[in-house]
């Protein structure tokens, strides 16, 4: 679970609902600072046990980069919840969310970002969609890896399985919460109220999909959309080198943010959102040409 430091909003991030063909899905809706038309839409999709408040410390610096940025909470996160009757929380079905949420914004094609588990989910979104150009300006995969987590990952997504037939999420909290970093008060509290609030099927399937992700790292690298692999380090859900490896496989530009942990967007936000904007940007310029 990324450990947030706090939950200030910038004043021009929007709690929105957005309506797709896939169901509601809760979201923040962050204009181009200055009232300005965007240059660029950005999807940015959270982990395992995450939500849209991870990206708070982003918000800002890529709204002043002249981005209109939307932060979800995917299916059985926090304030999105099932988003439909009869929600699945297979892979592929997550998947098709992130197509139908850009379509039933109009804000395509966006420049999807996901982290951790995220990646999984956007890398499975391109290659459910074939890249398709009018969806997919670009990819970014944030501390994700090629296929399944590192063995330490493996042990204790097993015994979350393990117990979450059994205990209320109430009774897991003690053992899920993350201490390693002080935090204020009120974000412990949010931390925990995020917990409860996860649907516990979308747990049990997205730790199954960690576990069980196979490499699709020569499927992706087929497509020509841009690709870009973020790693803050040290981070052990993924191993260094097999992230770096899928960056070279990928052909895409690779950037490694010193002290940014498994969350660079919590730990270093300024380097994060700078990366970010830096290769947005070339993307613009290479469509330019």
């Amino acid at each position: 679970m990324s450990q947030l430091l706090t939950l200030e909003v910038p004043d021009n991030a929007r709690p929105v609902r957005l309506d797709t063909a896939r169901g509601v899905f809760a979201a923040f809706d962050v204009a181009p600072a200055g009232h300005a038309p965007a240059r660029a839409t950005a999807l940015l999709v959270p982990g395992f046990m995450g939500s849209k408040e991870d990206f708070l410390p982003l918000l800002s610096t890529l709204s002043d980069g002249g981005v209109r940025v939307l932060a979800v909470d995917g299916r059985g996160q926090y304030e999105t919840g099932a988003a439909s009757p009869d929600p699945s929380y297979s892979r592929d079905n997550l998947a098709r969310d992130l197509a139908a949420l850009v379509e039933g914004v109009g804000a395509g094609p966006v420049h999807l970002v996901g982290h951790s588990y995220g990646g999984l989910l956007a890398r499975a979104a391109v290659l459910g969609t074939q890249g398709d150009p009018s969806l997919w300006a670009s990819v970014t995969l944030v501390n994700f890896g090629p296929a399944g987590v590192s063995s330490r990952q493996q042990e204790r997504l097993r015994l979350l399985l393990s117990v979450i037939d059994s205990m209320t999420l109430a009774e897991m909290w003690p053992f899920v919460r993350n201490d390693e970093v002080p935090a204020p008060r009120e974000v412990d509290l949010f931390m925990e109220r995020r917990w409860l609030r996860n649907a516990p099927e979308h747990l049990s399937a997205a730790a199954e999909q960690m576990l069980n992700e196979v490499d699709e790292t020569p499927r992706l690298a087929q497509l020509p959309i841009p690709k870009f692999v973020v790693s803050g380090t040290p981070d052990e859900t993924w191993a260094p080198e097999g992230v770096e490896r899928m960056a070279r496989e990928l052909g895409a530009r690779c950037c490694k943010i010193e002290g940014g942990g498994h969350s660079p967007n919590v730990h270093r936000p300024a380097e994060t959102a700078s990366a970010l904007l830096g290769f947005w940007n070339s993307c613009q310029e290479r469509v330019a040409v």
